[in-house]
């Protein structure tokens, strides 16, 4: 069967937005070890996105870098079209674009609570929205997958966890959570399969300061039974078995990628 294969998205093309760095770059580099040519989204970091296609196109896989703020509507519309001139189709999408303003809620700016809003939910429902009208064109392809189409919207603990001095970013996870359960029930008839990933502690530069200095990492550990922080390479590994035949009975679910963060850990002794 396809999902069970070496290269379970061998054929198949993907769009990662945000891919320039991070998660979004992890997942971009196991796509395409799986087999698939990989659309590489960045917003404002051409190096980023080239050192991505590079890596891919290195160990024999094709991708292409495109640039665009995902909050622009005519900016996502002209993504899809530039990935279609050059793949000639799309099969799987992950919405991983993000950013983070924090800020005391008494203190946050209108500016700060918008962008990350724009960025966060409205980028991946523009997103998401391209991806449905392309997948209803291309119809079901049972030789290249089981599925019409496949998007992985990618959340955060804080779809469930309350951050404080982030109401903003957490308000956006939430919102992704229930965009993406709503969309799911809605595509599942026509074949589309919508999931999230909820990544924890991620190591990337986005949280460098949790975990840059020893310190640090122990008060983030605290909060993560299985003992680690985990890797762009975690998440990645979760996003090809969403994006593959091995999950076609998946839809409509987030997948915690967390070491067990959302276990609320504080608990442990009160038992």
């Amino acid at each position: 069967m396809p999902g069970n294969a070496p290269r379970p998205l061998e054929g198949q093309v993907a769009l990662v937005t945000g891919g320039s760095s991070g998660i979004g770059a992890g997942v971009a580099v196991a796509l395409a070890a799986a087999g698939a040519a990989v659309g590489v989204n960045y917003a404002s970091s051409p190096e980023g996105a080239a050192a991505v296609v590079d890596e891919i196109e290195r160990t024999g896989g094709a991708a292409v870098a495109l640039q665009t703020d995902v909050s622009r509507e005519e900016q996502v519309e002209a993504l899809f079209r530039g990935l279609l001139n050059r793949f000639g189709r799309l099969d799987i999408l992950v919405a991983n674009a993000g950013i983070q303003k924090d800020a005391a809620f008494a203190d946050m700016t209108l500016d700060q609570w918008r962008t990350v809003l724009d960025i966060n939910l409205t980028g991946q429902f523009l997103c998401a929205r391209e991806a449905v009208r392309i997948f209803d064109r291309q119809g079901r392809d049972p030789g290249r997958s089981a599925a019409t189409g496949k998007i992985i919207c990618m959340s955060s603990v804080h779809e469930v966890i309350p951050w404080a001095g982030h109401v903003n970013y957490a308000a956006s996870k939430g919102g992704i959570m229930l965009m993406m359960k709503s969309l799911a029930q809605e595509v599942a008839s026509r074949g589309i399969r919508v999931n999230g990933i909820a990544p924890g502690a991620i190591q990337t530069d986005i949280n460098r300061a949790a975990w840059e200095t020893p310190e640090a990492l122990q008060r983030l550990l605290a909060l993560i039974p299985y003992g680690r922080i985990g890797l762009p390479e975690d998440v990645a590994r979760a996003a090809v078995w969403l994006a593959s035949d091995a999950s076609d009975y998946v839809t409509g679910t987030t997948l915690f990628v967390d070491g067990g963060m959302t276990l609320y850990p504080g608990f442990r002794e009160n038992g």
